[in-house]
């Protein structure tokens, strides 16, 4: 242990100085609330009988590094320092106070021995798995009720080997919902940085019922047809800022959830104060996306300087019948976007439901959306505003807006119904249902 410390105390104290300068500045300009921790102790995974030889299964060196960190409480916390090499590992759990500091050339990847993951209950908010009804497999990365966490490094990955659970989605042979890649549960003042994300099994990071939460500088991959691989998921969060981050999923690149259906509007907990900049991603499903599982709520939401490629919807508001939930203060700016289906897309009618209880009088308001300066190129068709008859959507903005088709035939530039809202400078022209107001004014609605 002496001579680890010996070896990478140096390293580790320029690379910590620079992580927390950076990362300090950073959360600032977000919401200055999740102070960077430097961990005076330190342990490797070695130290625990770690080997990273991308054989050896290591679940018993992890489980008992974090044993150690749990029970023999350090001043500030541990930094468990994973170093070069492949660490194979079943699921484990993380524990307050603790950084997990993966090396240049470290992988944490994940066991394809499906029959040891362990079984969770279902969230309260979703009362039954997304996928299957009943519980739900445990994320690789996993955290509940958690306190000061770091999960960073020098860009190490983390791999979920999905493709054994993409092929049993597609065989239909899931007993239960899919794990998640990194999961936090009812926790506060995490930071995710510095870190690749790979082959998810299903979602990536899926921060929920947790607050001040801090996703940045961070690379998440999955195969394009890779399902459900969404890159974030805040859901029935608070205070979440996600930027600077390259994404690229076989699902939506950053989706606020809130909840589904009657389980969603019974636990009553909204995600709001929720900051995405500064993200390039692509998808062949949405970029920016908030639902459709928004149940519980979803409000005061900010989504600024986003590059999107090679996607079905740039910019997709989602909900349905049975959500219930109130949808609003949403602001999207600065967005550029390059091949997609539909530039923009505000819809009630979109996903499913967990089972024949949902309540079909639980109707979604959906109001006080401003999309505003963005640009776009090789768009099929710029939008679509799909509301709900009995709950139509207002206050809806749409201002300084360029989509610009491809060539050939296309669909209709725009599509609207049950909407109220207004427009201005937005091309091509949008539906007659977003009125003109004098020039750069969205505040007055008719």
């Amino acid at each position: 242990m002496l001579r680890f410390l010996t070896l990478i105390f140096p390293c580790l104290v320029a690379i910590a100085c620079l992580l927390s300068d950076s990362a300090l500045a950073q959360v600032e300009t977000c919401t200055g609330i999740v102070p960077f921790r430097y961990r005076n102790d330190k342990i490797s995974i070695t130290d625990f009988g770690g080997v990273g030889d991308g054989k050896t299964l290591n679940t018993k060196a992890f489980r008992e590094a974090i044993y150690r960190i749990q029970h023999l409480k350090r001043r500030g916390g541990t930094l468990l320092y994973i170093p070069p090499g492949v660490y194979l590992t079943e699921s484990f759990n993380l524990t307050s106070h603790m950084t997990l500091y993966l090396a240049q050339g470290a992988v944490i990847k994940a066991t394809q021995d499906t029959r040891s993951w362990p079984l969770i209950a279902p969230l309260p908010s979703y009362g039954r798995g997304r996928e299957r009804p009943g519980g739900r497999y445990m994320s690789f990365i996993h955290g509940d009720g958690l306190r000061d966490v770091v999960i960073t490094g020098e860009n190490g990955t983390i791999d979920g080997q999905g493709d054994v659970w993409w092929n049993m989605w597609r065989q239909r042979t899931l007993l239960f919902t899919r794990p998640n890649l990194v999961e936090f549960l009812n926790s506060e003042n995490i930071i995710i940085s510095n870190v690749i994300f790979k082959n998810s099994p299903f979602w990536n990071i899926h921060p929920v019922y947790s607050s001040n939460v801090v996703i940045h500088h961070v690379t998440i991959w999955a195969p394009r047809d890779s399902p459900n691989t969404d890159g974030v998921d805040p859901d029935s969060c608070s205070n979440v800022c996600i930027e600077d981050s390259f994404i690229s999923t076989g699902d939506d690149v950053v989706a606020v959830k809130s909840g589904w259906d009657e389980y969603g509007i019974a636990y009553g907990r909204p995600s709001t104060g929720i900051i995405i900049r500064r993200i390039t991603g692509t998808s062949p499903f949405s970029g920016i996306a908030i639902g459709s599982e928004t149940s519980g709520g979803v409000e005061n939401i900010l989504a600024e300087h986003v590059t999107l490629y090679d996607v079905g919807v740039g910019i997709h508001i989602k909900t349905n019948i049975g959500r219930g939930g109130v949808i609003r203060n949403i602001t999207v700016s600065s967005v550029h976007i390059e091949n997609a289906r539909k530039g923009i897309k505000i819809a009630g009618d979109v996903g499913d439901h967990p089972d024949d209880s949902f309540n079909p009088n639980a109707l979604p308001i959906v109001k006080d959306i401003t999309i505003k300066n963005v640009w776009g190129v090789k768009v099929m068709q710029a939008g679509l505003i799909q509301g709900i008859k009995d709950s139509p959507f207002t206050q809806i903005c749409l201002s300084d807006i360029n989509l610009q088709g491809m060539t050939g035939p296309r669909s209709p530039p725009w599509k609207c119904s049950d909407v109220v809202g207004a427009a201005h400078q937005v091309s091509p022209w949008p539906c007659s249902e977003l009125s003109s107001h004098e020039p750069g004014s969205c505040a007055n609605y008719s």
